[in-house]
């Protein structure tokens, strides 16, 4: 059933979107529009507000990047530290702008690709989408499975427990309740700091890596490359943009709480970093100098190297930290697929429904849980095949998913005067760059497993070379043509209208309107995107066939 509602000038998809801020930690009313002035006045809005940006980082901070940085230290030390520092901007400005676009706009992400991008785009983002996450959600349960084998639980027994655990999670009807057991989980996961305590790695080792980029000694560049682009494909997901934008919408947090959303995504990125530096700086101490190093197998031969050398309780905190990070991964992705189907269809989409007001959004919730719990247990099941497909896939995806995000934010008819600034977009453009480049590496690795480390050198010069010349050679086009850019014409505001601003109902809008240079970076995406997957996808079925 189509339940979009208009309030005022603004339109949103679900009625329950609208209403008083019920978080965790505290609530707002709907008409509470009055000057937060004191610092107990700031300090109670920010408790109401925490929530959305806590736990799409730590949320990312999963199964698979148990293993990604886990691999990264027991493999190279914490040479690679240095990968976190660069990404903390990218994983910024990618999230804030996504909840910029929640909060301004009420509408989700896949929406609003659909509305402003046509339906190919709009259906290539879902799909893409679906897949992924569908998955993801299978590496979480991986994860699950591989903590419970430490513990010496039933893995049958643990795993059902856990979907039960997840599905009932999300399916009360009461999105405070939901949102205080998933910062419950969220607080879990500093259980990595006490295992940094008893295996004591040097400090003063973590904060030169931390901060002084280098390359591991003696490695191949080629693998280090692809292990950088997992640490980013870890750190940096698809899903975490539809996730984080339509859960600031379901928490019903509107423009004059964008600030208080930002310190929330600063937290959020702190723990992110906390544990992924934790991860890899007692992988680092664990194994360095021992047979086990440069030999990584999984986050359970972490566990069991934990024991080994220093004891059952570190062994036992690890392993409890893997599963609860892959529970709460398993809330977060499969939300985000739930939302993102409810959004496109515009049907009741909202944790303050029941399941039986809300059919369509919790089926595909807990369809998803069901099946990659049900795949985990089923003997036979191509696990590493499938946790190879999601690393692979979602470097692929990635670059698509930023730009249209970045598209999104300077269209001046979904965020009038929350656009980018023109700053941002250049910062965000080179984002673009780099992914795009990483991702181009990592399609001809996954083609080509003997790739030498001077074919990648030459991918990357060549690369960075090419695209350099097309963005100037088009600028210069559009300059001889008298093409300008499109300008924002909305009056001069003052910070009041500018909170009170929201996106108009979708069917008022003006179509979007795209420059030359935009149009031409989504052709050669597109056609990148379709040639990319195809070739991996068949690749990966061909090496499941042989093996």
């Amino acid at each position: 059933m189509n339940d979009t509602i208009k309030v005022g000038s603004s339109a949103v998809l679900d009625s329950a979107h609208v209403g008083d801020i019920r978080g965790a930690f505290g609530t707002i009313k709907l008409g509470d529009t009055g000057a937060r002035t004191t610092w107990k006045q700031r300090w109670h809005t920010l408790l109401a507000i925490l929530g959305p940006g806590l736990i799409v980082m730590v949320g990312d901070n999963d199964a698979g990047a148990f293993g990604t940085y886990t691999q990264a230290g027991q493999n190279y030390g914490t040479s690679l530290l240095w990968t976190l520092l660069l990404l903390v901007p990218v994983l910024y400005v990618n999230q804030e702008m996504v909840l910029r676009l929640g909060a301004v706009t009420g509408v989700g992400h896949a929406r609003l690709i659909f509305e402003r991008f046509g339906k190919f785009w709009g259906a290539f983002s879902v799909v893409d989408l679906f897949l992924l996450n569908a998955l993801t959600i299978v590496t979480e349960f991986i994860g699950i499975s591989l903590g419970l084998d430490y513990l010496g639980v039933s893995r049958i027994w643990g795993v059902a427990i856990a979907a039960l655990i997840i599905i009932g999670a999300a399916s009360t009807g009461d999105f405070r309740r939901f949102e205080r057991f998933s910062l419950f989980l969220v607080f879990a996961s500093l259980l990595l700091i006490p295992i940094v305590i008893m295996v004591h790695p040097t400090p003063s080792q973590i904060a030169h890596d931390f901060f002084v980029p280098q390359m591991p000694k003696d490695s191949k560049l080629s693998e280090v490359m692809l292990l950088i682009i997992g640490i980013v494909g870890t750190t940096v997901a698809p899903w975490q943009l539809f996730f984080q934008q339509s859960y600031v919408i379901d928490k019903r947090i509107t423009p004059r709480f964008i600030r208080y959303q930002r310190m929330d995504l600063w937290l959020g990125i702190f723990l992110v970093v906390v544990g992924a530096v934790a991860m890899i700086a007692f992988a680092a101490q664990t194994f360095g100098g021992q047979p086990e190093f440069g030999n990584f197998t999984d986050a359970l031969g972490v566990a069991n190297g934990l024991e080994k050398y220093y004891g059952r309780v570190p062994g036992v905190f690890f392993a409890i930290a893997l599963i609860d990070a892959s529970i709460i991964g398993a809330l977060a992705v499969s939300l985000s697929t739930a939302y993102a189907i409810g959004d496109t269809l515009a049907v009741k989409h909202s944790l303050h429904r029941k399941p039986s007001d809300a059919k369509a959004f919790y089926a595909v919730y807990i369809g998803l849980i069901i099946v990659a719990a049900a795949l985990v247990l089923t003997p036979g099941t191509p696990l590493g095949l499938l946790t190879n497909l999601v690393q692979t896939l979602a470097g692929v995806l990635l670059p698509s998913a930023t730009v249209f995000l970045l598209l999104l934010c300077n269209d001046k008819a979904v965020l009038g005067p929350w656009a980018n600034s023109k700053r941002l977009n250049w910062f965000t453009a080179a984002i673009i760059a780099v992914l795009v480049m990483l991702s181009v590496i990592l399609t001809a690795a996954v083609l080509f497993p003997d790739i030498s480390d001077a074919h990648i050198l030459g991918v990357l010069i060549g690369g960075t070379v090419i695209g350099a010349v097309l963005a100037f050679a088009v600028k210069l086009y559009e300059r001889k043509q008298g093409v300008q850019a499109i300008e924002d014409n909305l009056p001069a505001m003052t910070q009041a209208e500018r909170d009170n601003w929201r996106m108009p109902a979708m069917e008022t809008l003006a179509p979007a309107r795209l420059s030359l240079s935009s149009r031409m970076w989504m052709l050669v995406l597109r056609g990148y995107l379709v040639i990319a997957a195809g070739l991996l996808i068949v690749k990966l079925i061909v090496l499941a066939v042989a093996s």
